[in-house]
């Protein structure tokens, strides 16, 4: 049973990390390596070390715990603000933790007093997603407060997090409100504080030459894994796309009507599908579903190929359109949007198949 597989480029994941290291590196720029996308991959995240990467991100604490069991040195950053019930998990397992509530800073702070234990914070601020983070115009003050009260845990940031909720895009306008920030900050507390302020999708600001000089640290996963920035619609044209392969097996090949017959209620995942009647179309059946993937961010290869739509199990192909025949059995090639690859990594019916020279 060998599909539906991912097969993953150890090769070229690494050369997109270096890339990604020097273009970093020119602007005295921290990469932070996310590995979420992969669940902590050991084998992905030992890539990622070999490439020159010091600090890994991950949003799961069983993925560090993953990754420490399988010898993979630290650093490691939590990115996803923690829960209070793993935060003592999250002193003893990470070095840098990013928060939002004053609340969480001080029970961080006991929990490094009791373990004597210096834990290191990025205090993140919403410049406007809505996703994590104190709203801008109260931050400074709030985390001047916080940090005066701190005696183990230690804040040596403030970052903010654009594009995963609100699809926000990062500006020199919305960035230069924490260079603000830590001015005022650094003018009251005597600090140097760092600015974790970019991602993937901030890459485009460095390339047109718009990114404040004092945001210092980037935090990416997708770029690196991917070589795509899904918030900015785009591959990124310096780095690989062929990091990730999805190869799913053929159990169906038919000719069928393009426009269900019958009543349409909702389908299996309680949508409500929608059908262009196109006539008679040939159509492949995948074996591979939602659980597996999200069939939108599936990208053939045969581009002549339509992804159609997906239940929990099976996925369906238009090939009408392609110069290429298909039997059962045959294997489909896709690369995959960060959805796609996030939830085939997640499911343990994907196998993964590393290749390390090619």
């Amino acid at each position: 049973m060998d599909f539906p597989k991912l097969f993953v480029n150890l090769k070229k994941i690494r050369e997109n990390a270096e890339k990604l290291l020097e273009t970093l590196s020119k602007l005295n720029i921290e990469l932070v390596a996310v590995t979420k996308l992969t669940l902590g991959d050991p084998i992905i995240a030992k890539t990622l070390k070999d490439a020159g990467v010091i600090k890994l991100g991950e949003s799961r604490l069983k993925n560090i715990k993953r990754m420490i069991e399988n010898n993979v040195p630290g650093p490691f950053q939590l990115l996803r603000i923690p829960m209070p019930s793993e935060l003592e998990d999250a002193v003893l397992l990470t070095d840098e933790i990013l928060i939002s509530e004053e609340k969480v800073a001080y029970m961080i702070d006991e929990i490094a007093k009791k373990y004597d234990k210096n834990i290191e914070l990025i205090y993140m601020i919403d410049v406007g997603d809505l996703r994590e983070g104190i709203w801008y115009e109260k931050a400074a003050y709030t985390i001047e407060k916080v940090a005066k009260k701190l005696k183990m845990a230690k804040i040596v940031g403030i970052g903010t997090n654009v594009g995963c909720f609100g699809g926000v895009l990062p500006t020199k306008e919305n960035l230069n409100i924490l260079v603000e920030i830590k001015d005022y900050l650094d003018g009251k507390l005597n600090t140097n504080l760092k600015i974790s302020g970019g991602s993937t999708v901030t890459l485009s600001l460095i390339e047109n030459n718009e990114l404040p000089s004092k945001i210092n640290q980037f935090r990416i996963g997708e770029g690196i894994l991917l070589g795509t920035d899904a918030t900015g619609n785009r591959d990124i044209p310096y780095l690989s796309q062929d990091t990730i392969i999805l190869e799913a097996e053929v159990v169906e090949v038919d000719y069928k009507p393009s426009v269900p017959v019958g009543e349409v209620g909702r389908d299996s995942m309680g949508r409500i599908p929608h059908f262009e009647d196109l006539g008679w179309r040939n159509r492949i059946i995948l074996a591979i579903g939602e659980q597996d993937i999200d069939s939108s961010g599936l990208k053939p290869f045969d581009e002549k190929l339509k992804v159609l739509h997906a239940s929990s199990d099976h996925t369906i192909i238009d090939y009408t359109d392609s110069n290429k025949k298909y039997s059962i059995g045959d294997t489909l090639k896709f690369h995959l949007s960060y959805g796609a690859a996030l939830r085939a990594f997640t499911s343990p019916f994907v196998k993964k198949e590393y290749i390390k020279n090619a």
